[in-house]
């Protein structure tokens, strides 16, 4: 399985990027996903997950009300729609994937996801 996620740049304090995560391989293997971030000199820490039938989601507080985290599984691909961005929220995203079911809080956890893809930078200005 690959995951490669794309969509970031740089974008001013208020304004607004999508994120997508696109999956290739034995994409049957795939259950939830998530995005991760890592500023530089901190830890990675969670972002957004999404259960596989997409009726489930759940958001690190700091984006919460901000960020939509959806899925597209016809096209096998994860979306992160960024609004109202902050200059904290620079840094790279990156997208992973579990092999089982989790419940939606569990999706939190790093320890959860299998597959991991590389990053993507966004940068915020204030």
């Amino acid at each position: 399985v690959q995951l490669q996620a794309s969509g970031g740049g740089l974008v001013q304090a208020g304004g607004s990027l999508r994120l997508s995560c696109a999956t290739s391989g034995r994409i049957f293997s795939i259950r939830d996903m998530g995005w991760f971030r890592q500023a530089p000199g901190k830890e990675r820490e969670f972002v957004a997950g999404i259960k596989w039938s997409g009726d489930s989601t759940y958001y690190a507080d700091s984006v919460k009300g901000r960020f939509t985290i959806s899925r597209d599984n016809a096209l096998s691909t994860v979306f992160l729609q960024m609004n109202s961005l902050k200059p904290e929220d620079t840094a790279v995203y990156s997208c992973a994937a579990t092999k089982a079911d989790y419940s939606s809080s569990a999706l939190a956890r790093a320890q959860a996801y299998y597959y991991w893809g590389q990053g993507t930078q966004v940068t915020v200005s204030s």
